[in-house]
């Protein structure tokens, strides 16, 4: 261990890895043995959610520890300030090394510009599968082979030449599996001599939801381009046809994708064997959320839906973490930062809205644990997908979602106003979310309790809610 006796930090972000698609949490579609490595040496939490649904949002809270309308980057159009604190400026203030390698997705140029890094080199944007250009400090280079290799390669390289008497925090985020699914040549013809199993739900004509879940541009048979699919539709297929080919299609390549992810995260893994950082360095693996992987018929993620909703969360550290735990407490993406400061023993910022994950992961849960949480997308009626602005609260039992259906001049959302609605679920009668209860007279003490709930929440949080959901 580092001199200063304070452990090591590796986080792991993918973009879109539904929880579903990790054979720790599911093992129906395919199989993550380097994933599921972290779960069987470490904890895997089963009800880690996020606060909002989209890449630059959700990375923004991880950063910050903090809600959307605090961090300032509610949609993917409203770029992050990089000067506000982090904690890995925190960390990097506090004596450790900080590095950066992969996604950043939170806007570039001046203030938008990683800070806090000892080391930054990031993708231009999205950033492509292959032959990636990075941006660092120092300018721009492309590389040549595929991203998520590249990517891992330059985080080796950061720990193989640390400074090993100080701690070191490396975060490497990954392009991967996100949209157009491009895999490795590696892994190009995996799958293809089988059919996938289909979800219940791929055939969900939201009968049972509101407005805004039946006029969503998400449909898989419907919506997926060529280029997500790598060919035209075949001629005269019908509904039902176009969307199980459109399924095979697009959820192949996406989980080709994934096990690249999960070959690299095994030599990850490695290096820190091999260097002898295994019992000094904490190793998280997640998500910016989750998504839709035919489930409801969708692609893509913003709603407040559970494949959207939730992220996968996978972390090791074997002298505080038993090995093979885990937890169904609920946890969020704003209190990364604070869990990873409390391990530095540092004291989080003030504005920062998460709890520290840490007694979870040492298997204690405290008193007065969260039993809700809080959720808002703020991209109201986005152009392709259509997803309408909501907020809503999240119960071990129900789910209450507000659509409020605008979007307040926000960049990147919509000027155009719809009817506002309610969805109530019943988590434990209807797991799949497929019938909206708000309506039934059963539910009235339940409806008002969560609405109370929500409303505490929003002042907890020091959210606005709409004045017409209060």
């Amino acid at each position: 261990m580092p001199t200063d006796q304070r452990p090591n930090i590796v986080m792991v972000l993918t973009d879109d890895h539904a929880a579903h698609a990790i054979s720790a949490y599911d093992d129906t579609l395919l199989q993550t043995p380097n994933l599921d490595r972290l779960a069987h040496e470490g904890m895997r939490f089963d009800a880690t959610y996020c606060t909002n649904a989209l890449c630059a949002p959700s990375r923004a809270s991880i950063l910050t520890g903090t809600y959307s309308h605090v961090n300032g980057v509610r949609t993917l159009s409203t770029h992050f300030d990089a000067a506000q604190p982090t904690f890995v400026s925190m960390l990097r203030d506090a004596g450790y090394q900080t590095w950066l390698a992969g996604k950043w997705h939170l806007g570039h140029g001046g203030e938008h510009d990683p800070q806090g890094f000892d080391y930054w080199e990031v993708l231009d944007g999205q950033g492509p599968y292959w032959d990636p250009e990075l941006i660092s400090e120092h300018g721009r280079r492309t590389v040549s082979g595929y991203t998520t290799t590249i990517l891992t390669d330059l985080a080796i390289e950061r720990i193989r030449h640390r400074d090993p008497d100080r701690p070191f925090c490396l975060l490497l985020h990954h392009k991967a599996p996100h949209r157009s699914w491009d895999p490795d040549t590696a892994h190009a013809k995996l799958f293809a001599d089988e059919d996938l199993p289909e979800p219940a739900t791929l055939f969900d004509d939201h009968a049972g939801h509101g407005r805004a879940a039946r006029e969503a541009r998400m449909r898989i048979g419907r919506d997926l381009n060529e280029r997500d699919l790598k060919a035209p539709f075949p001629p005269d297929l019908s509904e039902p046809e176009r969307t199980r080919w459109a399924y095979q299609r697009y959820l192949k390549d996406y989980l080709r994708c994934v096990v690249s992810v999960d070959e690299n995260t095994g030599r990850l893994l490695d290096v820190l064997d091999d260097e002898g950082l295994r019992d000094d360095t904490i190793v998280a693996y997640s998500s910016d959320q989750g998504f839709f992987l035919g489930d409801h018929g969708w692609y893509d993620k913003r709603f407040m839906y559970d494949e959207s909703l939730r992220m996968p969360l996978l972390v090791r550290y074997p002298p505080e973490v038993p090995a093979g735990s885990a937890t169904d407490a609920m946890a969020l993406n704003i209190d990364f930062a604070q869990t990873f400061l409390d391990y530095a023993g540092i004291e989080a910022h003030p504005r920062m809205q998460g709890e520290s994950l840490r007694p979870l992961l040492r298997g204690e849960r405290p008193d007065g644990w969260r039993d809700s949480i809080y959720y808002r997308y703020w991209e109201h009626d986005d152009n392709p997908h259509h997803v309408e602005a909501h907020y809503g609260v999240r119960t071990e039992r129900y789910k209450l979602i507000y659509y409020y259906a605008r979007g307040f001049g926000i960049p990147g959302a919509s000027d155009r106003t719809m009817e506002p609605e309610w969805e109530l679920f019943d988590l434990e009668r209807d797991p799949a979310e497929l019938t909206n209860v708000w309506a039934d007279p059963a539910y009235a003490g339940v409806r008002e309790k969560l609405r109370a709930e929500l409303a505490r929440l929003q002042a907890q949080y020091a959210d606005e809610p709409c004045e017409d959901s209060a």
